[in-house]
């Protein structure tokens, strides 16, 4: 799937209001066009700069299909453009307008504490209180406000969007959020939507993922920052056995969060080469719905911050190079195992050996007439790294996944499976069938028990 920017009108002019620009002062607004997409005005109607004369969303997303891909949408409902502090009112700050192109809201360029909602009807679709800078920060007390958002992304849907991002999730109402996704979801059952709750405390994030508040996903901050301790600055496997939330953690389902190790409102990962391919080598074979920022299957600007140059324009040659990149080359490679590979996409996951720069668990799939298990080893050094496999493993044939290294492994009852990793590497040993082992069998109904809330 390809996850792409919010893709509704948005202001045509650069923000003259917001906070003095100063020597390090990149988080104001002021200067700044909506280049992102985060500055809605009308949630209802593209985006004239997005658009092609033969081409709409619901073309793009027709294509994408038929590429084999699924769209993912960015969508917002906690703001608008931003809305005040400018010298003069500016056309479309602060405001919003209907599916029929009618004014509905206007801030007025008026702080928010000097708005009338009760007796100003325009400033009804706003909070009193200030939230993100001086973006318009929506009532979602006012019943209207989610007949609006929920009408726009029913609309989206309806032209091919087959799942949400949703931004700044946390800065909205559980119970709103709970009615947004009862509307999509009469409409649309089991309609995917993952939220980007800004925080690296899991305990914080996961009632999002709570089937009383909608069951969202959520962008797995915690392990992002496991992730950025591991493969850029160099501590061991182990960092991220607290992060996974295996065995009856906080979250209504650890496997179906999207797992990251950044985006365009943080610094990207400034990592080796080897560091972005371990990384890769993790997100696509551990626990959760990997994702990956533009650009980091070449290692583009790494280390470069928000409006610092994690945003820039990646650019045709870049494009035209990156297939004989090697952190491309692995990526491809590593996405393609796990798409071939029932067991790393579904299958419960069991921690083996977590130290230092080796890895090793099991994902196991026993569901719907499928049976796979996967052993998956990882060695993140610089030198080659020997794993010793003693426990849960079946007796059998064990397989190397196709596309990747390894020998054909038979186990005898209770033998260990013994091989050798060359540096930065992954292997995947596949073994088709029911599992028998008895004490396996044992931590999969427990795991199992503990998966959902």
């Amino acid at each position: 799937a390809v996850w792409i920017t919010p893709i509704v009108d948005n202001p045509d002019q650069a923000f003259l209001g917001g906070d003095p620009i100063s020597w390090c002062s990149s988080l104001t607004d002021r200067g700044k066009a909506a280049y992102h997409g985060y500055w809605g005005v009308n949630f209802y109607r593209l985006d004239e700069h997005l658009v092609s004369a033969d081409l709409d969303f619901a073309g793009l997303t027709t294509g994408l299909r038929q590429a084999g891909l699924l769209t993912v949408l960015d969508i917002v409902a906690n703001h608008g453009a931003p809305a005040y502090s400018a010298p003069l009112q500016q056309p479309g700050f602060g405001q919003i307008y209907d599916a029929a192109g009618q004014l509905i809201a206007d801030h007025q360029n008026l702080p928010p504490e000097q708005l009338d909602p009760t007796g100003n009807p325009l400033h009804a679709f706003f909070h009193n209180e200030r939230d993100l800078a001086q973006l318009s920060n929506i009532d979602e007390s006012n019943p209207a406000v989610l007949d609006y958002f929920a009408g726009a992304y029913l609309q989206w849907i309806g032209q091919g969007a087959a799942a949400f991002r949703v931004d700044t999730i946390r800065h909205m109402p559980l119970d709103f959020w709970r009615a947004f996704a009862e509307r999509v979801r009469a409409r649309h059952p089991d309609f995917y939507m993952f939220g980007e709750a800004y925080d690296y405390s899991a305990d914080k994030i996961a009632p999002h993922t709570w089937n009383e508040n909608g069951r969202y996903s959520v962008l797995d901050f915690p392990q992002k920052q496991a992730l950025a301790e591991i493969f850029e600055k160099g501590a061991g496997f182990e960092t991220l056995l607290p992060t996974l939330a295996l065995d009856g953690g906080p979250y209504q389902n650890p496997y179906e969060l999207t797992t990251f190790y950044d985006n365009h409102d943080m610094p990207r990962m400034n990592a080796s080469d080897a560091g972005f391919i371990d990384a890769h080598h993790w997100l696509f074979t551990a626990r959760g719905i990997p994702v990956i920022y533009y650009g980091s299957e070449v290692g583009f600007r790494r280390g470069r911050a928000e409006h610092a140059g994690n945003r820039d324009y990646f650019g045709a040659q870049r494009i035209a190079q990156a297939p004989d990149h090697p952190i491309y080359q692995a990526l491809q490679r590593i996405a393609r195992v796990r798409a071939n590979t029932p067991a790393l996409q579904r299958g419960l996951m069991l921690p083996l050996q977590f130290e230092g720069n080796q890895a090793a668990f099991l994902r196991v799939l026993q569901h719907d007439g499928q049976a796979q298990t996967a052993l998956v080893l990882l060695n993140k050094g610089d030198v080659p790294a020997r794993f010793e496999i003693d426990e849960w493993l079946d007796a059998g044939i064990w397989a190397p996944a196709a596309g990747l290294a390894g020998e054909t492994i038979e186990l005898s009852p209770g033998a260990a499976l013994r091989t050798e990793l060359p540096p930065h590497s992954v292997r995947v040993y596949l073994r088709e069938g029911a599992v028998s082992n008895a004490e396996l069998i044992k931590q999969l109904d427990e795991l199992q028990r503990k998966r959902e809330r």
